[in-house]
C-alpha cells in the first residue's frame, strides 16, 4: 500500500477473483528502506502536538503521499478536503488513537474509489468494550448487516469504543481487522496479503533462501511462534481458527505464488512429501536452573513449591524437563536476572536441595512438525545429527502430542544448530 504501483498490484489481485469482495487495507508503508511508514509519521505528529512543536512539515509528507497516490491512480476522491478536516481537528484537539488511525482511513477511501467498491468505515462495525476487548458478537452482527450484498473496502487497525471514541488495535492491527471480518462473514478463506511468500521454514538471516512452508496447522503455527518465529499476531489467528476458516498468507509482489495455507488439520495420507519437519525456530538468552535432591520425585508438592517461588517473582517457566531426583527450569535470562539470587535463596530455604546449578547463555531451538508422530526414531536422528556436528545438547524437551522436539544449546551454537537441522532434514 506504499504508493500507486502497489495500489495497482492490489487492484489486479482483487479483480482476478470476483469472490474477493471484502478488502481490508493498511496505511501506506515504506517505498524504500530509508522511507517512512505513514503510521510512524502520524505518531510523530501527535508527539509534536503534545510538546507544542509545529508538525506542519511532517503532516505535509503525509498529505503529499496520499495526494500522489490519488493523482497517479487517476482517482476523483477529494483527499485534500479530508486532509484539511484532519488538520483542523488536530488544532482543536485529537486523541492519539484517532490521529494514527487516519493512515488506514485514507488508504481505504482511495482503494474503494480505485476498485469501485463501497467504503465501509471500521468505526461503524468494529466495536470495543470499555475494558478494551473486542465485542465480537456485536461487531460480527453489525458487519454482516452492513456488508450484505456489497463489495467493500474497510480500513484496518481501529474500531470504536462504546462512547464513540476511536480506539486502535496493536501495531499490525490491520491483520486482526481482516481476520475479524473473515470470521464475521464466514468467509471461505482469509487471504493475508503481505510482502513475503508465506512463512519460511527457517530464519533467512541464518539459513540462506529457506523454503516456504506450503501447509501448516494452527497448532504448528502456535508452536513456531512460541519459540521465536516471526509469524502472525495471535489476534490474527484466533478469529479465523475459531470459525475453522483457512488462512492463506500471500505475497502482493508475487501474486501467483501460493504462499502458506494454514488450517486446523490436513489430510496428509496422500502427501508424497516425506519431510517430517514443518519449520525450525529458536530464541536466545535463556538460563537453566537445575535443582537436585534425593527423593524429590516421590515427595508430594515439591514441584509446586518451586513453581510458586518463581511465580512470586513474576518469572515464567518456559520448559521444565525433569529426572528422577532433579528438575531443570528454563527461564528467560532477562526476566530472572534481577531476582535470581532471591529465588535461589528461597529454594534453598524451602527445599534444602542437594545442589542447585545455574547454566547461562542458553538458546532454545525447536523442530516443529505434525508428521513427527508418525516417524519412528525422529528424536534419535535429530540428536545424533547434532552430535555428529559437534553441537552439545544441554536440555531436551518434547511435548506429549509429539508436535515438537526442543533442544537447549549453548548460545554460540544457536545458528549452527538451526543450519544443521535445516540442511539435514529439510534440504
Amino acid at each position: 500500500m506504499a504508493d500507486a504501483k502497489q495500489f495497482a498490484k492490489v487492484r489486479s489481485i482483487v479483480q482476478a477473483d470476483p469472490a474477493r469482495r471484502v478488502v481490508v487495507v493498511s496505511a501506506a508503508g515504506k517505498r524504500s528502506p530509508d522511507d517512512h511508514k505513514l503510521t510512524d509519521l502520524l505518531y510523530l505528529c501527535y508527539a509534536h502536538l503534545q510538546y507544542g512543536v509545529s508538525c506542519d512539515s511532517v503532516f505535509q509528507m503525509i498529505a503529499d503521499r496520499y495526494v500522489s497516490i490519488r493523482d497517479e491512480c487517476g482517482l476523483s476522491t477529494d483527499i485534500e478536503s479530508e486532509l484539511a478536516a484532519l488538520r483542523a481537528q488536530m488544532e482543536r484537539g485529537i486523541s492519539q488513537d484517532e490521529l494514527v488511525s487516519r493512515g488506514e482511513y485514507f488508504s481505504a477511501l482511495l482503494m474503494a474509489d480505485y476498485l469501485g467498491f463501497d467504503f465501509l468505515d471500521a468505526k461503524l462495525w468494529l466495536k470495543f468494550k470499555f475494558d478494551g476487548s473486542i465485542d465480537q458478537e456485536a461487531s460480527y452482527e453489525e458487519l454482516r448487516r452492513l456488508a450484505e450484498g456489497r463489495s467493500v473496502v474497510i480500513p484496518g487497525f481501529y474500531g470504536v469504543m462504546p462512547d464513540g471514541r476511536i480506539r486502535t488495535l496493536t501495531r499490525g492491527g490491520s491483520d486482526i481487522t481482516g481476520a475479524l471480518a473473515a470470521a464475521a462473514l464466514d468467509a471461505d478463506v482469509y487471504e493475508n496479503w503481505t510482502d513475503v511468500s508465506g512463512i519460511l521454514m527457517a530464519d533467512p538471516r541464518i539459513v540462506e533462501n529457506p523454503l516456504p512452508i506450503e501447509r501448516i496447522t494452527y497448532n504448528e503455527l502456535r508452536e513456531l511462534s512460541f519459540v521465536g518465529a516471526q509469524v502472525l499476531h495471535e489476534g490474527t489467528v484466533f478469529p479465523v481458527r475459531e470459525k475453522n476458516i483457512p488462512l492463506n498468507i500471500r505475497n502482493t509482489n508475487d501474486p501467483d505464488h501460493p504462499g502458506t495455507l494454514i488450517m486446523e488439520e490436513f489430510d496428509d495420507s496422500e502427501d508424497a512429501e516425506h519431510r517430517f519437519i514443518t519449520g525450525i525456530a529458536g530464541k536466545k538468552n535463556f538460563s537453566i536452573v537445575t535443582i537436585a535432591k534425593n527423593g524429590m520425585s516421590s515427595t508430594v508438592g515439591t514441584f509446586r513449591q518451586i513453581f510458586e517461588i518463581f511465580e512470586s517473582h513474576g518469572v515464567s517457566i518456559e520448559y521444565a524437563p525433569s529426572g528422577i531426583d532433579c528438575l531443570s527450569l528454563v527461564v528467560s535470562s532477562d526476566k530472572v536476572a534481577p531476582c535470581l539470587y532471591s529465588i535461589l535463596g528461597e529454594i534453598q530455604k524451602a527445599l534444602k536441595p542437594d545442589s542447585i546449578h545455574v547454566t547461562e547463555n542458553i538458546s532454545i531451538v525447536a523442530a516443529v512438525g505434525r508428521k513427527m508422530v508418525f516417524q519412528p526414531g525422529v528424536s534419535g536422528k535429530i540428536f545424533a545429527t547434532l552430535g555428529e556436528n559437534g553441537i552439545n545438547i544441554r536440555m531436551i524437551s518434547q511435548g506429549p502430542d509429539e508436535l515438537n522436539i526442543i533442544v537447549g544449546v549453548d548460545t554460540k551454537d544457536f545458528a549452527s544448530t538451526i543450519q544443521v537441522l535445516y540442511n539435514s532434514f529439510v534440504k
